[in-house]
């Protein structure tokens, strides 16, 4: 077996969360919505994209317990990024220290764990 690359990501919103996640990653983060196949409609929830990474915001009930579970994005300007969230009121948590890496990470509005990082 012989993995290429990273697909999708899915992270989960509570159902009465769809329209305020919607407009947190696609208004606010700049993700492009793109069409879900027709089949997966009925499940409500979202897919979009930023560059090439695909993101699938999928719909279930959550107990609002955060996690490590998390993806990691590569941002041009890290610092830029941090400012950004910082006026939207997103409050940034400083990761240890990785060799050639900057980075920090934060959790959406839903609780799930995003980490924004910079190679150096």
């Amino acid at each position: 077996m012989k993995i290429k690359r990273l697909h999708h990501l899915q992270l989960c919103v509570s159902p009465a969360e769809e329209e305020h996640a919607r407009k947190f990653y696609i208004q606010e983060l700049g993700f492009e919505e793109i069409p879900k196949p027709p089949a997966l409609l009925k499940n409500g929830g979202f897919w979009c994209r930023a560059g090439e990474i695909e993101l699938h915001i999928g719909l279930e009930e959550t107990d609002g317990t955060k996690s490590k579970r998390h993806p990691a994005f590569e941002v041009e300007d890290l610092e830029g990024a941090r400012d950004f969230l910082t006026k939207l009121s997103v409050e940034i948590k400083e990761e240890i220290g990785i060799p050639g890496v900057n980075r920090f990470s934060f959790y959406d509005p839903f609780g799930n764990r995003i980490e924004l990082l910079e190679l150096n």
